[in-house]
């Protein structure tokens, strides 16, 4: 078989394998169950920026200051991509963003109160409530994540191209080593985008759709290796920052509405889970 016959199968298998391996965990999570599993996911991308992504920028770059700025362009881009998210939902004389939102004008009122209101009201009479916020964002987190996952696959697809160039069994081996690498950090995607709003429907066909990028980048590197191999410290240092943003920006200001000890000890584990299994995995292939 032809060199771009592999590059391509293993291109498709290594997006499409990673992302229904990811959907097999995060897409069984109950509804109630992902707030609190959003911890692991700001954990997996945290590790998947400071243990792999940039790492490997940093040392792929002409110097380590390209990477680090690419990064810094990175996240405000980032930041202005964001706000002109919330320009479009805020540019009329009602906010659907930051609006509060009332039993009349929100339909799923009832079902975003919490456990422990509902708890209360049986005891109480119930007190004159008249907002209350979204547990997810308009799809801020997700849109943005996704980007930063599509230049990410990108650059999974010039790896395999580059080393199927190299050997065949090389090029497969690094094919089961990004799979590998991938599924932790695509299960946290998933979390993502259910946490903003995104159906688990939607979820799924929007990372399958993100990781055709892998083939892309692999098709491109074939015909343009040298190229390609140019700018891949630069992409790959622009999808840490879609991580990096999202984790601390959006997702880690959202863990401070629970201020409890149990809770705080919950979360703090489940980071701490999530830059484990990244740098677990990270051991097993590179040994």
């Amino acid at each position: 078989m032809p060199p771009l016959a592999w590059i391509a199968l293993f291109s498709v298998l290594g997006g499409a394998l990673s992302v229904l391996g990811a959907a097999l965990v995060a897409l069984n999570v109950k509804q109630t169950g992902i707030p609190m599993l959003i911890s692991y996911a700001i954990g997996a991308m945290l590790g998947a920026v400071f243990l792999e992504i940039l790492p490997h920028a940093v040392s792929l770059a002409t110097s380590p200051e390209a990477a680090t700025g690419s990064v810094l362009f990175g996240i405000l881009l980032f930041f202005t991509l964001e706000k002109l998210v919330l320009w479009r939902h805020c540019h009329g004389d009602h906010c659907e963003v930051h609006a509060p939102h009332s039993e009349e004008n929100c339909p799923d009122f009832e079902q975003q109160e919490s456990s422990e209101f509902k708890f209360k009201a049986v005891t109480a009479p119930r007190p004159n409530i008249t907002a209350h916020h979204h547990v997810h964002d308009h799809g801020r987190s997700g849109a943005m994540i996704m980007i930063g996952d599509t230049f990410h696959n990108f650059v999974d697809g010039v790896l395999i191209a580059g080393a199927f160039v190299v050997d065949v069994k090389l090029g497969i081996v690094t094919a089961l080593a990004i799979i590998a690498h991938e599924i932790p950090q695509e299960v946290g995607d998933f979390l993502i985008l259910l946490h903003s709003g995104y159906s688990k429907q939607k979820a799924l066909w929007f990372n399958l759709g993100s990781s055709l990028a892998t083939l892309i980048g692999g098709v491109f590197a074939y015909y343009f290796l040298r190229e390609v191999q140019f700018i891949v410290p630069y992409i790959l240092s622009i999808a840490a920052a879609s991580m990096l943003y999202v984790a601390v920006a959006d997702l880690i200001p959202s863990l401070h509405q629970r201020t409890e000890l149990k809770s705080t000890i919950v979360q703090i584990t489940l980071i701490a889970v999530g830059v484990a299994s990244i740098g677990l995995v990270g051991a097993i292939v590179g040994e």
